[in-house]
């Protein structure tokens, strides 16, 4: 089950790469190349505390799945378990 903060990368029709999350409509970025698109994702990431990152191919099969943690924490949550 994905949480709204998620993003994907993904092609468009018009060959250009979309950074999106994924309970957007719309797509948060437009770049050139994968490369940017998924850099953007990260850094929007980061600031939104993190999620899930899915990038998918030029076929539009998924390529990779990443869990980006969370960017500036001040108070990080304590581990209990170990």
């Amino acid at each position: 089950m994905s949480k709204g903060r998620d993003r994907t990368v993904f092609r468009r029709d018009d060959g250009n790469w979309a950074n999106k999350r994924n309970d957007s409509d719309r797509a948060s970025s437009v770049h050139s190349t994968q490369k940017a698109a998924e850099q953007s994702a990260r850094q929007m990431l980061g600031n939104q505390g993190g999620g899930e990152l899915t990038t998918k191919g030029v076929d539009g099969r998924i390529r990779s799945k990443d869990t980006i943690s969370p960017g500036n924490d001040p108070i990080p949550p304590r581990d209990r378990e170990h």
